[in-house]
């Protein structure tokens, strides 16, 4: 599948705007990859890893011949990046963001550059790795990006921006930006956080050394450190800008927390295994989906 846009500028070289400049190098060749990050270093690791046409030290520099631009900072930053590509864009460049939240962002870019057409998306993509080395062409084949155009917005650029993530294996799905964020915060945002405390929780155990959580990690607790693991600015900015979604999903999981802990308090076996029962199918859903691999031992390899 081929993109109509010609040239793409990619402002953040991370993990997601290289496995983009790596997708569109790999899917799309007839189309020019520039890149910037703000960072001296990143930009010269992206150089010498050569999956952007050109990167410049400037981020107006970056888009002047850009017909697609893609923000792919933390959103704590996207309205400085926003404000430092505005001199170089083209009238008729279409901007869009990889931002885990949604409805707050939109509104700050359509703040900062109200005479530009503005399609926010959200690749539900990544790894807790970080960083221009990061990236992978194959990051985004068969995973969600969805899109949350807002009412009246250019239908011809919202269908332009789709073929663009689907040329790079996407599945496509256009969503309101409040809803999104609500979705986000059940799916991603809250996950996170308990992964976050969990590990937290466990290295200041005085009954525990931090030796014993190393040495002894059970499965599950090796599993909820990778994802705590990932990039501490880009969370710390999601949790900030999606807070409202987050704490009234994270209500409601102190709620259901609470539940358990009275039955597992009162002995109710039955309760606990009808809960476990029920989340034991909603993994199988997820498979199901093909939103993950059914690989035994979560794809952990034996000798």
């Amino acid at each position: 599948m081929s993109s109509e846009f010609k040239s793409v500028a990619i402002i953040g070289l991370g993990l997601i705007g290289s496995s983009i400049a790596r997708g569109v190098r790999e899917y799309m060749p007839d189309m020019r990859v520039t890149g910037f990050d703000a960072s001296d270093a990143a930009r010269a690791e992206s150089r010498d890893l050569g999956f952007c046409h050109n990167v410049m030290d400037d981020a107006a520099a970056a888009v002047t011949d850009a017909d697609l631009v893609i923000l792919a900072v933390p959103v704590g930053r996207m309205a400085d990046a926003a404000r430092a590509i505005a001199p170089g864009l083209r009238n008729d460049a279409i901007i869009s963001d990889v931002g885990s939240s949604k409805a707050s962002v939109a509104d700050m870019l359509r703040s900062v550059l109200p005479n530009h057409v503005i399609i926010p998306a959200h690749p539900v993509a990544g790894t807790e790795n970080s960083g221009p080395a990061a990236g992978f062409a194959s990051l985004f084949e068969q995973r969600w990006c969805i899109i949350t155009p807002r009412g009246g917005d250019n239908a011809e650029a919202v269908q332009k921006l789709a073929t663009f993530w689907q040329a790079l294996g996407a599945k496509v799905e256009e969503m309101d930006a409040r809803h999104h964020d609500l979705v986000l915060a059940v799916t991603s945002h809250l996950p996170h956080l308990i992964a976050y405390t969990i590990v937290g929780t466990a290295s200041e155990l005085e009954e525990v050394t931090e030796s014993e959580v190393i040495k002894y990690s059970a499965g599950g607790f090796r599993d909820f450190t990778r994802i705590a693991a990932s990039d501490p600015v880009m969370w710390r900015d999601i949790f900030l800008n999606n807070k409202d979604a987050v704490l009234g999903t994270l209500q409601r999981f102190n709620e259901d927390l609470t539940g358990l802990q009275q039955a597992i308090r009162k002995g109710d076996g039955e309760k606990l295994e009808a809960w476990f029962t029920r989340t034991r199918k909603i993994r199988r859903s997820i498979i199901d989906e093909g939103q993950d691999d059914p690989a035994p031992n979560f794809g952990r390899r034996h000798s």
